[in-house]
């Protein structure tokens, strides 16, 4: 429990009466208090006695005091208030009730955030996250959905704040860290929320962060899940879409796992299967004796969907110069680009190729 949560509520007490208002732990010593000269004295005999008079309020040494309780009634901190008459009595229990919802409020939140932050590590047992769920008063069935922030470079410890800034919903929406780099967001989504608004709310987050820290990012979005222990594995998607994109879709800053299409299946095949395929594809020429140029041109052909005309266009050649190009690569390669099967194979090769050289310079 922070100190700073019952500094902040005895501050605002202080504007309510002319006594003195504080905090003290099981030990007697003094947390909290509108006098800042008694911060870490100790009382223990004050401490003792409270600890004896259940949820009553009790004077001592001309002080009043109450005792807030944890949820097992156990006596955590005690809340007092200077005099032993009635008004003190009255006040103090004023302190109790403001202090006692601030404690609940910063635990139930606490709670809540590691409860969701050992769901998405799976670090829970799946039986266990009902249980835990009803003692905190969890929604289970409710769509969320899962972003991984990355930060690239060096990581700013004020991310985690920026972001909070950005969903004040505390009880929905949970900014967990993960390690120095990587800040998990989780959302509750209102129903039929679209993969559209799901990228329009990572590159807010991006902008915000670009803007207030200068910190550039990779945003990885997970498929959207109805009931908490999927979170794992919506966390892991998100994860998946970042690798994929750093392979894949370089120049792209934020990656949705369902958009990463073929890529997401490539990523996942051990190496020596697609030096295999690579060798059964290209049997007359590795696909390394295709020039930057050629390469340049397959691709293109590729953007404009297999469409000769568009294809020489883009290029500023001549229609016949293509054709001469994509008959140079059939002779090398034994493909065919103008058939949408040939297309298919030579397509699937270059990501393979691509994934294989990603590989290497690891």
């Amino acid at each position: 429990m922070s100190n700073s949560v019952f500094q902040s509520v005895i501050l605002q007490l202080r504007d309510a009466s002319d006594r003195t208002f504080g905090v003290i732990d099981t030990d007697g010593c003094v947390v909290s208090c509108t006098d800042i000269t008694l911060l870490g004295e100790r009382w223990p005999d004050a401490a003792v006695k409270v600890a004896g008079a259940g949820d009553a309020a009790v004077t001592f040494g001309q002080k009043t005091f109450r005792a807030i309780t944890s949820s097992t009634n156990v006596f955590e901190y005690a809340a007092f208030c200077t005099g032993d008459d009635e008004m003190a009595r009255s006040f103090c229990n004023i302190a109790y009730i403001s202090l006692n919802e601030a404690k609940m409020f910063y635990e139930e939140k606490h709670d809540r955030g590691t409860f969701v932050k050992n769901i998405i590590m799976d670090n829970i047992l799946p039986g266990d996250i009902y249980i835990r769920a009803k003692e905190l008063h969890f929604a289970t069935d409710a769509p969320r959905a899962v972003f991984l922030v990355r930060q690239l470079g060096h990581g700013d410890v004020a991310t985690v704040d920026v972001l909070s800034g950005m969903f004040t919903d505390k009880m929905q929406d949970f900014v967990i860290s993960i390690n120095e780099t990587d800040i998990a967001v989780v959302k509750q989504l209102a129903p039929n929320t679209t993969a559209a608004e799901l990228e329009k709310l990572a590159r807010s987050m991006e902008d915000t962060l670009k803007n207030e820290l200068f910190v550039k990012t990779i945003i990885g979005i997970g498929t959207v899940v109805s009931h908490l222990r999927e979170l794992a594995d919506a966390y892991k998607e998100a994860q998946t879409a970042i690798e994929v994109g750093k392979v894949f879709d370089t120049e792209k800053s934020i990656i949705n796992y369902e958009n990463l299409g073929i890529g997401r299946l490539i990523y996942q095949l051990p190496t020596t299967l697609c030096e295999i395929f690579l060798s059964e594809v290209f049997k007359k020429n590795s696909i390394d004796s295709l020039d930057q140029e050629t390469l340049f041109t397959i691709n293109k052909f590729f953007e404009n969907n297999l469409n000769v005309s568009e294809t020489s266009r883009k290029l500023f050649v001549h229609r016949n110069t293509l054709v001469y190009r994509l008959e140079k690569i059939k002779k090398l390669t034994g493909l065919d680009l103008r058939q949408f099967d040939h297309a298919i194979v030579f397509k699937v090769a270059l990501m393979v190729r691509k994934y294989l050289s990603s590989r290497e310079s690891r």
